[in-house]
């Protein structure tokens, strides 16, 4: 080290550079963070209706279907091709939320980095 120089010193306009050990922290809190989420989205719930509401499907963050609530009149025995094609529809359409709900819940913990193999 030059004689009067001290060991901190930072030239004019340089930014200092993060530690090894505190991009570690970071890398580690953010891994903590995604785990937790991860964990509440296995519980947390979207409500999606299809069909001009006849059906109303509850479906998790894990995309695992709750509940499936269809209203009477859609029940027609002479028609079950068309229950069943609505029920594939309103149960797509809930994954489709779903996963809109889990990307938006840990886009907020990655900041935006997309993380391969995370979705």
């Amino acid at each position: 080290m030059a004689k009067g120089r001290r060991s901190d010193f930072v030239p004019r306009g340089a930014q200092p550079q993060p530690s090894q050990n505190n991009m570690m922290q970071k890398i580690q809190q953010m891994q903590d963070e995604m785990r937790k989420t991860q964990e509440e989205l296995e519980t947390e719930t979207v409500n999606v209706t299809a069909a001009g509401g006849a059906v109303t499907l509850v479906i998790t963050g894990h995309q695992r279907v709750q509940s499936i609530k269809i209203d009477p009149s859609l029940v027609d025995p002479n028609d079950v091709a068309m229950l069943e094609d609505t029920l594939v529809a309103a149960v797509n359409e809930a994954i489709l939320a779903s996963q809109e709900h889990a990307a938006k819940r840990l886009e907020a913990v990655t900041g935006g980095i997309s993380i391969p193999g995370l979705m």
